[in-house]
Parts: structure tokens; sequence; C-alpha cells
């Protein structure tokens, strides 16, 4: 599908800026939530703390198409909010730096799931699953150590109330990383579901 692109005008203060908002990955028209990310770059103002207005109405719903607003190409709209603090931007970036540790983290675990999903289709000889088994729970076990320190590292900061854009973006990441710690005991929970069928099988075999 074609990538679809809007460009409009956004007035902020006394400044103009012309925005251009691509389609998403899948091809569908741009939506409020993509205007939100581009202005927050160039603007520096965070979503949280943006007001988007186009013909005397205000953009409230973020997952809306543009064009559903009545909004094209060559639009004119005006934005209000204010930008962080510099203190809340050096917290924001610790908070950035960690996600993408997070998000490195993650990938390793999408692996060890294809891994596993893999062994359990059996793409291994038999006699050789258990070891490969109780190798990937230990680095799964890792993973899930790795994933415990970046959660007290998030839990240890402290975020002042005022800091709304960073007291969000704290709770989101503390979500996401808590999400992933439940990956990681359902991946060692059928590692171990799978080792005990294989022992099972290999104790009836010997018999």
């Amino acid at each position: 599908m074609s990538e679809q692109a809007l460009t409009v005008a956004v007035a902020y203060g006394s400044t103009k800026h012309s925005i251009t908002v691509t389609s998403r990955d899948d091809g569908s028209s741009p939506r409020v939530r993509d205007l939100c990310d581009v202005l927050a770059e160039v603007t520096g103002v965070p979503q949280a703390s943006q007001k988007i207005i186009f013909k005397g109405k205000s953009l409230k719903e973020p997952e809306e198409s543009l064009s559903s607003y009545g909004i094209k190409d060559g639009s004119k709209l005006m934005m209000i909010g204010k930008r962080n603090s510099p203190e809340e931007e050096v917290e924001l970036k610790r908070l950035k730096d960690i996600e993408k540790t997070v998000e490195q983290t993650a990938k390793k675990l999408e692996k060890m799931d294809d891994e596993l999903t893999g062994l359990r289709n059996g793409f291994l000889a038999k006699d050789l699953q258990a070891e490969a088994l109780g190798k990937l729970d230990h680095r799964v076990k890792v993973t899930a150590e790795q994933f415990m320190k970046l959660l007290e590292q998030i839990d240890g900061m402290s975020i002042p109330e005022v800091f709304s854009d960073c007291r969000l973006k704290k709770k989101r990441l503390v979500q996401s990383v808590q999400a992933f710690l439940a990956q990681c005991d359902k991946i060692e929970a059928s590692i171990s579901d799978h080792l005990t069928k294989i022992q099972t099988k290999n104790l009836a075999l010997a018999e």
C-alpha cells in the first residue's frame, strides 16, 4: 500500500510550523497521535500537554484519523501547550534510555520464545532436547533478572508530582516491564512442562 503523507500548518505561539505526517506501517491514514508525535519533536511540547485545535474544535481522540476531523493537505491548525522544564527533560531522557534497554531485552526474550517453539515442534533430535531446554531455561532466568533490575531502577526514580509527562512515561514503562516478567514466567513454565514430558517418555522407554 502506498504511503500517505499529509502536510499541515500548525501555529504555536508566534511560530508557524509546516508539519508533514506520514501514514502508519499498515498504510492507513495518519492519526491524531501521529501528528502529536511530530509536534512533540518539533516544538518540545509533550503529547500530554498538547491541545490541538482545528476550526474551533479540539482534536481529543488520539486514535482517530486526521481525515475524520476534516483535516487535509494544507489545513491550518493551532496548538496550545507548555514545554517541559529542563529538569523534567533530564528525567525523560533517563526514562527513554531505560526504555531502549527494555526493548533490547524484550527482543532477546522474543528469540528465546521462538527457540522454545522450535524445540516443542521437534526441530532438534530428542536426545539433545533436554540439554537445549536446560540452557534455554538458564537464559530466560538471566533475562528475568535483567528485567527485575530495570524495574528496580525505574521504581527508584523519584519524580515530582508536577512532572506529569515523566510520571505517565514511568507508569507505562513499569507496566511494560511487568508484562515481560510475566512472559518470562510463562516461558519458564512451558520449558518445565516440556522437560517433564521428555523425562516421562525416557522413563517409559527405559522400562
